[in-house]
């Protein structure tokens, strides 16, 4: 652990006590946190099963909220589509149509809604992009041009907000309707013989420029470089002899082409021929005949793949804080929200992130949150524009815990010290297994917002944000001292 952590128990024992009198729970929170890094600025609320606050630090104040932002998108969107997991379902599928061209051959039309990440995975048993294949390969071994159509969402890859250095990772995967393996790529580096070029595998998806060096001894140093929506991939550093191997994870900037790439790579191994050229279908951002070509025209067959139900496609963006998959469903919210005339008056683009904001904060507006507690500008919680104020995540919870989807939108967070982003945090403490929360992490950010079972086993709904942590130092020491505080004394 790196020297400014301090652990748990040792933040917890600087607690300042008077006499043989405890000091009150306030102030041993207060202590706690004043042992995080200078500078380091917190918000907290606690409160009961009644709403009533137990500690209160800053509460009003807005915070970066970084990954808590997919607790709002995913509560607006349980809110808006929960009762018909058919609809839902349907409603984001991907299916792989054969269109009669004007002569020869058909075209195979590739059409992602949003709901599905096709699977390339050799043992796959479910979403799987061989099973498209082997459907097109059953009837034809001929194609003209293949399709890749992602126009269900308005082609607006990133956020407003999220920080250049995040494009081109897997936290920084670009936003598309059409989705294959999370659109993320890995990449492994393998040392070889020192003075050697190190071995470099990963996708053919990209032209390769391997700069990597295997050296005698020393440290690790691998860096990738590329071109934003390019697809020359320039590898650079070092990499010791017998140094285990560095795995990394690339996002892709254009799901479309990816999945176009990928279909074809598949088809052509089955042996069907392409005798035409791939052509990628965006929605352009305020093109008003967008609409009019998202249809398949006069498809001679079709295969479906659905969406998985909405309770399961929440827990797979808030357990693993998976970023794409929370800007596909903010998107979706916002279409489901325009066709259920949940808006009043909507302006912004069928489609795109403003109406999935749009119609975010028309559920929030409902359930009573203050609007000055939150702005957002993504359904992830990658944009450093996003803000939520300790009081508006607070009123989230207790809102959404007593919806009809409430159980399951719990369920969804996840438990520490058991699984998700919380797995490695609080084991071995007293709240293992006790706190339900998503966890937050961005540039000098941490958020933690859930549930948490007190010592005398009341419940308790917190949140807490640390932002403006200095470089090279950690909060989340401090933070979750805090909490195990609160809940020893209740």
């Amino acid at each position: 652990m790196l020297k400014h952590l301090l652990p748990l128990a040792a933040l917890l024992f600087a607690v300042p006590a008077q006499a043989d009198r405890p000091a009150p729970l306030q102030q041993q929170v207060e202590a706690v946190l004043a042992a995080a890094p200078a500078g380091t600025r917190f918000g907290l609320l606690v409160v009961d099963e009644q709403g009533r606050e137990v500690v209160a630090i800053a509460p009003d104040q807005r915070f970066i909220p970084a990954s808590n932002t997919k607790l709002f998108t995913t509560a607006a969107a349980m809110a808006v589509m929960s009762g018909d997991d058919a609809a839902f379902r349907i409603g984001g599928a991907t299916d792989l149509a054969l269109v009669p061209a004007s002569k020869g051959a058909p075209d195979a039309w590739l059409t992602g809604r949003g709901g599905v990440s096709l699977s390339t995975a050799p043992d796959c048993v479910q979403h799987c992009l061989a099973q498209l294949a082997d459907w097109v390969a059953a009837r034809t071994r001929r194609l003209r041009d293949v399709v890749a159509d992602d126009s269900h969402f308005v082609d607006q890859r990133w956020s407003p907000g999220m920080s250049w250095n995040n494009i081109g990772t897997d936290s920084g995967t670009a936003t598309s309707a059409l989705i294959v393996d999370n659109n993320e790529v890995p990449i492994t580096v393998s040392p070889g013989q020192p003075g050697e070029p190190a071995k470099v595998a990963v996708s053919p998806y990209f032209t390769l420029v391997n700069e990597v060096v295997t050296s005698a001894g020393g440290k690790t140093q691998i860096a990738v470089d590329r071109a934003v929506n390019g697809r020359t991939l320039r590898v650079y550093g070092r990499i010791a002899a017998g140094a285990p191997p560095w795995k990394d994870l690339l996002g892709i900037d254009d799901g479309a082409d990816f999945a176009a790439w990928a279909l074809r790579q598949a088809l052509t191994a089955r042996g069907v021929k392409i005798t035409g050229r791939t052509r990628l279908n965006h929605q352009a951002p305020r093109d008003p005949l967008a609409m009019e070509i998202r249809s398949v025209p006069r498809p001679a067959a079709r295969i479906v793949i659905e969406a998985p139900g909405l309770a399961e496609e929440v827990s797979g963006i808030n357990k693993p804080s998976q970023n794409l998959h929370a800007e596909a469903l903010l998107r979706r919210l916002g279409i489901a929200a325009a066709d259920r005339n949940l808006l009043a008056t909507p302006t912004a683009q069928r489609g795109s992130l403003e109406a999935g904001l749009e119609a975010m904060r028309a559920v929030l507006a409902g359930a009573g949150l203050p609007r000055t507690g939150y702005d957002f500008s993504d359904g992830s919680g990658m944009s450093t524009y996003n803000r939520v104020s300790p009081r508006a995540a607070v009123a989230l919870l207790r809102w959404g815990a007593k919806q009809p989807w409430g159980a399951d939108w719990r369920a969804s967070l996840p438990v520490g010290g058991v699984d998700g982003t919380l797995k490695r945090r609080f084991a071995g403490t007293p709240l293992a297994g006790q706190i339900f929360a998503k966890t937050g992490t961005l540039n000098a950010t941490n958020g933690l917002s859930g549930y948490l079972r007190a010592a005398s086993g009341r419940e308790l709904t917190f949140a807490i944000f640390a932002n403006d942590v200095p470089d090279g130092t950690s909060a989340l020491a401090a933070m979750d001292a805090a909490l195990a505080a609160v809940a020893a004394a209740n």
